[in-house]
């Protein structure tokens, strides 16, 4: 496994992270607890240290599932390697709901007990804002404004105290929303990480596009975590699994945040790229590579459901980045 400095933190994060979220529904699903043991118990041997989950991915379900699946590890552990939850790194994330409009601090407080009871876990590594940001609060399904995170009032507030109780080392957000007020955020110095939407299909986080880009453009929003020692998890690295040949997801069906039009149009597009590999490399492959390449990268969130998964995210993770002429020829093949 391959290790990369997060940002400001003193961690190293393994190259290719672990992503409990809905659309894999590994994490999220109830009856999957001797799947869930095998996969994370296979990214642990293969050198994944940090694990991503949140309080609403599966309404506390992957939270709960991978708090047992981690105690369970502690109890069949017998290589002496020690808790996996004392050699692993978990962060999870709170969302404000949109009918929420006073005390945010409170909510962030409740969020945050509420998650380490289900993980089973006296403190978390991270604790991010999972609101996409916004110029004003519900521009986007439940996007908040900079003033409701960073204001006397927002979530900030609820997050340092945490923060300053030890209950959690670093504090970050999701990078969804719009780019000056995600970029206001960034800068107020209170962050350490941010994690956001990057692949070939839209790579607008870490690169310009052209002013008439077709989707959500997030104006380069790693050069302003490059100037701020930021650390960065690229997320949707298979675009919800268009680049890796997959159908639509169930989660997919139903999101308010990457619907299935979107998926659709990635589709198309990755079809486009497709056409354009050269032999002996895989679009999985090449998605992955692509998002390690970018130099503020530190590691590519993926949702994994069986171990065969874990094994080949890592093995692409070993091959190294894309060669930026090889990224350049296949971005051009979709835009040109």
């Amino acid at each position: 496994m391959l290790y990369r400095p997060l940002g400001k933190t003193d961690i190293n994060v393994s190259v290719v992270s672990f992503g409990a979220g809905p659309v894999s529904a590994l994490m999220t699903s109830a009856d999957k607890r001797d799947e869930q043991r095998r996969v994370v118990q296979r990214a642990i041997e293969l050198g994944i240290n940090w694990f991503d989950t949140a309080a609403t991915y599966g309404d506390g379900r992957s939270e709960e599932c991978l708090g047992r699946v981690l105690g369970d590890l502690r109890s069949i552990d017998s290589a002496g390697s020690g808790d996996p939850r004392r050699t692993v790194h978990v962060a999870t994330k709170a969302r404000i709901p949109p009918d929420r409009k006073h005390d945010l601090r409170g909510y962030v407080l409740k969020s945050l007990e509420d998650s380490l009871a289900r993980l089973g876990l006296p403190r978390v590594t991270l604790l991010q804002v999972h609101n996409s940001i916004t110029p004003r609060r519900g521009d986007l399904p439940t996007s908040l404004s900079a003033e409701d995170v960073l204001g006397p009032s927002g979530l900030l507030t609820g997050m340092l105290e945490l923060q300053r109780a030890g209950l959690v080392e670093h504090l970050g957000i999701t990078g969804l929303g719009d780019a000056a007020p995600l970029t206001e955020v960034l800068r107020s110095g209170h962050f350490a990480t941010v994690q956001a939407p990057y692949n070939l299909l839209n790579p607008s986080a870490g690169r310009e596009v052209a002013a008439d880009f077709g989707e959500s453009n997030l104006g380069n929003l790693f050069a302003t975590c490059q100037a701020q020692n930021i650390g960065v998890f690229a997320i949707r690295v298979y675009a919800g699994g268009a680049l890796a040949g997959q159908p639509p997801s169930a989660h997919t069906l139903t999101t308010k945040f990457f619907p299935l039009d979107l998926y659709e149009r990635d589709q198309a597009r990755a079809a486009q790229v497709q056409k354009s590999l050269p032999a002996g490399i895989s679009l999985p492959e090449v998605a992955l590579r692509f998002a390690i390449a970018h130099p503020g990268v530190a590691s590519a969130l993926v949702g994994f459901g069986l171990p065969e998964q874990v094994e080949q995210a890592v093995a692409f993770a070993e091959r190294g980045p894309l060669p930026e002429d090889e990224i350049e020829r296949l971005y051009w093949s979709i835009t040109s």
